[in-house]
C-alpha cells in the first residue's frame, strides 16, 4: 500500500492553483473539469513528479469550514511539505509575500515554520536535522 493522493480543501482552486504553482513551485500533474467552476487539480513536486499527487479539493462540503477554522484557530497546520533549508525557504516564500504564522523554529530534529497557503490551510514546511546538529 502507498499513497498516491492526499488532498488539501480550499476556498477558490484557481487561486490555489496560482498559489501552489507560482508561489510553492509545484507542477500541475491533472487539470481536467469536473463540472461548473470545479476541476480535478492535482499538483506534484517537480523533485518528485511521479510523486505523491496534492489534490486542490473544493472546500464546499458543509464540514469543511468548521474544521478549517479550528485547526487555523488553533494554529495547527493542514498539512507538512518537506524543504531542504527552512530558513532559506521561509525567506524566499516571504520575499514572494507569503505570510507566516510561526517562522522558522527549531524542534530538534527538525526545523519547522508555518504559512497561510491564502486558500483557507495552514502549511508546515519542515527541514529534518542530521543527527549530528541535534
Amino acid at each position: 500500500m502507498r499513497i498516491t493522493i492526499t488532498s488539501v480543501f480550499v476556498d477558490d482552486q484557481r487561486k490555489a492553483h496560482d498559489f501552489y504553482t507560482n508561489v510553492l513551485g509545484f507542477t500541475v500533474r491533472h487539470d481536467i473539469p469536473m463540472g461548473e467552476d470545479t476541476w480535478w487539480l492535482t499538483v506534484v513536486s517537480p523533485e518528485d513528479p511521479e510523486g505523491t499527487e496534492l489534490l486542490l479539493e473544493p472546500a464546499g462540503h458543509p464540514a469543511v469550514k468548521p474544521y478549517r477554522d479550528a485547526l487555523v484557530e488553533d494554529g495547527i497546520p493542514l498539512a507538512q511539505f518537506s524543504v531542504a533549508d527552512t530558513q532559506a525557504e521561509y525567506e524566499r516564500l516571504t520575499n514572494l509575500g507569503v505570510e507566516f504564522t510561526q517562522e522558522p523554529t527549531d524542534v530538534g530534529m527538525a526545523v519547522v515554520a508555518v504559512f497561510d497557503d491564502t486558500c483557507g490551510n495552514l502549511i508546515q514546511i519542515a527541514s529534518l536535522k542530521d543527527a549530528a546538529s541535534q
